[in-house]
């Protein structure tokens, strides 16, 4: 693998941080050398003259669902075929490198290997795809969220379905056995669900803790959907480390969040609550008016309170909005970014480090920031993220997208941006 040193690039270093003019050499998978004002001499390095576009940190997804493969029911995912559901899951995996994402930390598989067998296959090079934090199924309870069975016939679908701390446990080791590194639990129902709504908080303590103490165990991630009050003070209280949704916190709970700010992680998924508010589902049936929707505006007003608060409070907020749903698909996941900006109200330099320094931080990994010694994985885009994020939203602007320090998409040649190989 050649060294790479970009020239003539303005650089987002992920931090926060304002841009400035400079060079970035990339040796083997990391980057050497980032120098202010240029000046790096690398006589054996491919030179990529960036003609004053941005270099930045290739963006982290703390939310994703690459194998919900954007269906329009629960039921429908469920009745994707093991076979079919590998290769669909492979195709959206790509997608999101596609869209600059060069990271995904999993809220869950569909299936109980999904995520594990195409995190392998990316890292053996065997298909293009993000880096990735493997998840297992959501482990919920009967008549909780993705509980999608009947009495009188089968359907499946995200979940694992486990009553009592001794089924929690059980699923939980075995999820660890298959190779996942995030378990992901359901204390909390979704408004969609009639039978285990938002509010509602389905899960018990022990059943909580069973599954927490398995993942401290294993040394593995634990995830938690948590939109009650409730579900994300049971959360705090067993030391999940990221926090889905917490949409409806109260002061307590915001309290419990706060205390643990250097521990967890908080990522509301504003994405789904937002196109489904503002009817964009108005095709699967769920328009502006409908029950649902209306109900994710009035959460959807509660969850920008609650961001904007623990924001303050420096808790870690981070974008990843749901995507994965047939009018919230994946490959618009680049959207939650704006979604900060306009209704959290972070500057696009506080929500690229939430993207990118602080999703570096969910994964464990040295990514996520422009930095000596950091892994290489890079993104050069035509215009200026830092005063307009939605430019991240077209994957047409990613003049280059670098990972593990090669080019998955090469920049174009010489006359376009001054590729000139060593030589």
């Amino acid at each position: 693998m050649p060294d790479t040193l970009f020239k003539n690039v303005r650089v987002i270093d992920g931090t926060g941080a304002k841009p400035f003019t400079g060079e970035v050499l990339v040796q083997g998978n990391r980057i050497k050398t980032v120098a202010r004002d240029g000046g790096i001499t690398a006589e054996n390095a491919v030179t990529v003259d960036g003609g004053g576009q941005t270099l930045m940190p290739g963006l982290i997804e703390s939310h994703a669902h690459i194998s919900f493969c954007d269906t329009a029911t629960l039921e429908a995912l469920g009745d994707i075929p093991p076979e079919e559901h590998t290769l669909q899951s492979m195709k959206f995996a790509k997608k999101m490198l596609d869209q600059g994402f060069t990271a995904l930390f999993s809220a869950a598989a569909a299936k109980a290997r999904l995520d594990v067998v195409i995190r392998n296959a990316i890292d053996a090079g065997d298909i293009p795809g993000p880096r990735m934090r493997a998840a297992s199924p959501e482990l919920t309870v009967t008549g909780g969220l993705g509980d999608v069975r009947q009495s009188h016939m089968h359907h499946e679908t995200f979940a694992i379905c486990c009553d009592g701390a001794d089924e929690f446990r059980r699923a939980a080791r075995e999820m660890c056995r298959e190779g996942v590194d995030t378990l992901k639990i359901n204390p909390s129902g979704d408004e969609f669900i009639p039978f285990a709504r938002a509010d509602m908080t389905v899960m018990n303590e022990d059943e909580v803790a069973a599954a927490a103490e398995v993942a401290r165990s294993r040394y593995k991630k634990i995830a938690s959907h948590c939109r009650s009050a409730e579900s994300v003070k049971m959360s705090v209280r067993n030391g999940i480390d990221v926090l889905y949704h917490a949409t409806l916190c109260d002061e307590e709970a915001l309290d419990m969040v706060e205390a643990k700010k250097d521990e967890l992680f908080v990522a509301p998924a504003l994405g789904i609550m937002y196109v489904t508010a503002e009817g964009e589902g108005a095709d699967y049936g769920i328009t502006k008016d409908h029950p649902v929707a209306i109900y994710f505006r009035q959460e959807l007003d509660s969850c920008i309170t609650n961001m904007k608060e623990l924001q303050k409070r420096g808790v870690r907020v981070l974008p990843g909005g749901d995507y994965g749903f047939a009018w919230n698909p994946i490959g618009t996941n680049a959207r939650d970014l704006d979604h900060f900006v306009k209704l959290l109200d972070f500057s696009p330099l506080e929500v690229i480090r939430a993207a990118t320094q602080l999703g570096g931080e969910l994964m464990g990994m040295d990514i996520g920031v422009v930095k000596e010694g950091y892994l290489a994985d890079l993104l050069l885009v035509s215009g200026d993220p830092s005063v307009d994020v939605t430019i991240l939203q077209d994957a047409s602007r990613l003049t280059a997208i670098m990972k593990d320090g090669a080019f998955y998409k090469e920049p174009e040649g010489l006359g376009q941006l001054g590729l000139v190989a060593a030589e």
